[in-house]
């Protein structure tokens, strides 16, 4: 029985704990398959598939979209396993900065991921309409989402965010020294 006026039952803090731990792990493993692997699948329906024999089976050029697909899929594990994901990361500036494992080479290895992930898709699929959604998360990626990213990294962490910006392209290619 809970006395009157108790605000927290016995084991609640115990749940939300246990639930703020697993809970990004459940997104990635439901959430992130659906959104990259499901919605794409879908989208590829809309349209003919370009290269399929009857629209049933990828001819031989269509299994090289797996090549992105696996490569960014690892990228994503490494990404996952290095830093856990916080589950504050989701909606909010983070409360530190990583600049180790795959953010030693790039500051945006999550976008190059998802994006290797859509252009593994569309070229699997050999679907316009596929192709034509990872165009336009390239161009929400780059013209919306990195730059405000980095506002507030830079906001949040001052010069150690600027030093790391300066070492560290922001997709690809080499990093000044």
């Amino acid at each position: 029985a809970y006395r009157v006026g108790k605000i927290n039952p016995p084991g609640l803090r115990w749940r939300l704990r246990l639930l703020r731990r697993w809970l990004p792990l459940a997104f990635w493993l439901i959430v992130v398959p659906l959104m990259h692997g499901v919605l794409p699948w879908a989208i590829s329906t809309l349209t003919s598939r370009h290269g399929w024999a009857a629209g049933l089976s990828p001819g031989i050029w269509n299994w090289i979209g797996l090549i992105p697909i696996t490569v960014a899929t690892a990228l994503l594990i490494w990404i996952y396993a290095w830093k856990w994901w916080p589950a504050e990361r989701v909606i909010q500036t983070p409360s530190f900065l990583i600049v180790r494992g795959p953010y030693r080479f790039t500051r945006n290895p999550i976008y190059i991921a998802y994006l290797g992930i859509w252009l593994g898709w569309a070229i699997f699929f050999g679907s316009i309409s596929v192709l034509l959604v990872w165009l336009l998360w390239c161009l929400v990626a780059i013209l919306n989402l990195v730059p405000r990213e980095e506002r507030d990294l830079e906001a949040e962490f001052g010069d150690f965010y600027l030093q790391y910006k300066n070492r560290v392209p922001r997709w690809f290619g080499r990093g000044k020294a």
